[in-house]
């Protein structure tokens, strides 16, 4: 058996007591950096999406029923629309900037409470886009039905929202030429 010196052994256990202290000192300051940063975002302010202004809305140019309404307002115009129903959570960051960038994307894609003002080669896209992402289960997305369980479609809810929308596509038909509802880009 060999014997180690007493100063060596304690020598090492020494060393290692001063990298444990620094570890944990930069555990700690890492741990405080972390919560100034995130009392100091909470100053952040967020520009709600609640202007209200719906003239322009999909249900006043094209028929829809009440089941559909019911249905667009809890599973997409939180989204898709110029009002939206915040959570309480909304209001601490950095989840109220998640929210706000969310649905500024969801309103670049689609606004139902803007839909009449699109072109109708657009409109038939946006319609053609919604049949889609219904029947294929994107929408509502799973981020959204999770803490919104209201908005959680069944298959009968997916089909009165498909045959709606392809009733929007079927109106367009009969509104405007048929080249009309061609992305004047994509023609050749």
């Amino acid at each position: 058996m060999v014997q180690v010196p007493a100063t060596e052994l304690f020598g090492g256990l020494q060393r290692f007591c001063i990298f444990e202290g620094m570890k944990r000192k930069l555990i700690w300051g890492s741990v405080v950096l972390v919560l100034i940063t995130m009392l100091a975002i909470q100053r952040v302010e967020v520009t709600p999406n609640n202007s209200g202004v719906d003239s322009l809305d999909i249900s006043r140019a094209f028929p829809t029923s009440h089941r559909v309404k019911t249905l667009l307002q809890t599973a997409c115009y939180d989204c898709h629309s110029n009002k939206t129903t915040y959570p309480w959570y909304a209001e601490y960051q950095p989840v109220g900037l998640w929210l706000e960038d969310h649905v500024s994307e969801g309103k670049k894609h689609l606004n139902f409470n803007e839909f009449s003002g699109y072109r109708p080669w657009k409109q038939y896209h946006k319609m053609e886009e919604t049949v889609e992402m219904v029947e294929e289960e994107e929408m509502p997305m799973a981020s959204y039905t999770w803490m919104h369980e209201g908005a959680r479609l069944e298959a009968a809810d997916r089909e009165s929202l498909v045959l709606w929308a392809k009733g929007v596509m079927d109106s367009l038909t009969h509104l405007y030429p048929k080249d009309s509802l061609v992305n004047p880009r994509k023609k050749k």
